[in-house]
């Protein structure tokens, strides 16, 4: 590769593959709702999250510092994808609506997922999603440079995995587990394409 096949472009998104992540959160009347998202990284025990605002998850989180990031494997791409054009803010922000964004409440059942209770946290894990990591909200920032987003900084207070990707009692067996990750609205997962999100 020479520097003159290099070609600058302008991407209409950034998603250059990341892991997708449900976000558990909680509603103000105590129920659980739960957003797709592609933005976090983990550094110790601490999780930091790409949060759009307008979203119902920033304002949980906003007012109830707690949460449960779930990660799907790659065969969860379609339930997810159920859930991508949803929203669980009945005041749907402008740039949503023209995205198609629909309100609904109950995403677990339009997702055919399973709620179930958290051990420390009150929002409700995802019992399908082979990693559910209970957390605090310590910090919400919004860049000066970009404020459509929040940065969300958790810590981590529980980890539960699914006994099948384990190799022992601390550790993941990375043959056994693989992210679904989100790469330009393409979902992946060890390697080939699983899907595409039906999102413009």
């Amino acid at each position: 590769m020479r520097e003159d096949q290099m070609k600058e472009i302008k991407p209409k998104i950034m998603y250059y593959g990341t892991p997708t992540f449900l976000l558990s959160t909680l509603n103000e009347d105590g129920t659980t709702n739960i957003s797709p998202m592609s933005s976090s990284w983990a550094l110790g025990d601490c999780i930091i999250l790409g949060v759009g605002l307008g979203s119902q998850a920033i304002e949980n989180i906003t007012r109830h510092k707690q949460c449960v990031i779930n990660l799907p494997s790659p065969q969860l791409w379609k339930n997810i994808e159920k859930i991508s054009s949803f929203t669980g803010n009945q005041n749907i922000p402008r740039y949503k609506k023209e995205l198609g964004f629909t309100y609904r409440k109950d995403k677990y059942d339009a997702a055919e997922l399973t709620p179930v209770k958290s051990k420390t946290v009150m929002p409700h894990r995802v019992l399908e999603c082979p990693i559910q990591v209970e957390a605090v909200v310590k910090n919400i920032r919004i860049p000066d440079y970009n404020p459509q987003f929040a940065i969300v900084e958790t810590q981590v207070v529980r980890f539960h995995a699914h006994e099948e990707i384990l190799e022992n009692d601390c550790h993941i067996d990375p043959s056994k587990w693989s992210p679904l990750i989100y790469n330009f609205r393409h979902y992946f997962g060890l390697g080939p394409e699983v899907g595409k999100t039906f999102r413009a």
